[in-house]
């Protein structure tokens, strides 16, 4: 099991006890580096993390750690998404014996947000790993079109300032009558900073309310 990286919050909090984010001080030197330059921005969604890994021969799934546990309507769902053998023979016909992990979020009914989402519940990809390659978006797409399953939103091209202004507005979700979470960060083009950490960042309402 590979966990999904943890993606960094864009600026510095506070330590006088209030933990309030620190406009401008920037965590991480690459981003502020970078903060001019147009990023993607992609929905944030509060459910709960997933990954459905192909080992080159079968179709395992996992949650966030190794310890996580999958909620019993999820895992019906996700069984029922990637546990056919149609399925099956679909990784294998597009990865072959390499090895391939689909990050998502499981959501709606009985997650987070829950029903403001979706009556039912399942998942929503939102990155795909091959090897130690990251996918770009429009392969992402790609292969949630093949599988037939949803992929998260794109809301916004810019700069980390346009993030955080579109976030202090409160936006709704693009899916079901929820408030938006956030959003997700990443340069238009796959970088790693000085100490070889992914470029991504999340820029959360809750922190701009």
């Amino acid at each position: 099991m590979r966990e999904y990286i943890k993606i960094e919050t864009l600026f510095n909090r506070r330590e006088d006890g209030s933990k309030k984010l620190i406009e401008g001080d920037f965590r991480n030197e690459t981003v502020e580096f970078l903060k001019d330059l147009p990023w993607q921005f992609s929905e944030k969604i509060d459910g709960t993390n997933i990954q459905i890994r192909w080992d080159g021969h079968k179709v395992w799934y996992g949650g966030r750690t190794e310890r996580a546990s999958i909620p019993s309507h999820l895992m019906n769902k996700l069984i029922e998404l990637f546990g056919s053998n149609d399925t099956e023979q679909l990784f294998e016909q597009k990865f072959g014996e390499t090895e391939v992990i689909l990050y998502g979020e499981g959501y709606g009914a009985k997650i987070q947000r829950g029903e403001s989402y979706r009556k039912d519940v399942s998942f929503i990809l939102f990155d795909v790993l091959i090897g130690n390659i990251w996918l770009k978006r429009e392969s992402v797409e790609d292969i949630a079109r093949a599988f037939g399953i949803d992929v998260v939103p794109i809301v916004l091209i810019g700069t980390l300032q346009d993030a955080v202004d579109f976030v202090k507005t409160h936006p709704k979700s693009t899916i079901g009558t929820a408030n938006m979470e956030g959003v997700v960060g990443r340069p238009m083009v796959e970088l790693k900073d000085r100490t070889g950490k992914r470029v991504i960042v999340k820029v959360k309402v809750k922190d701009f309310e």
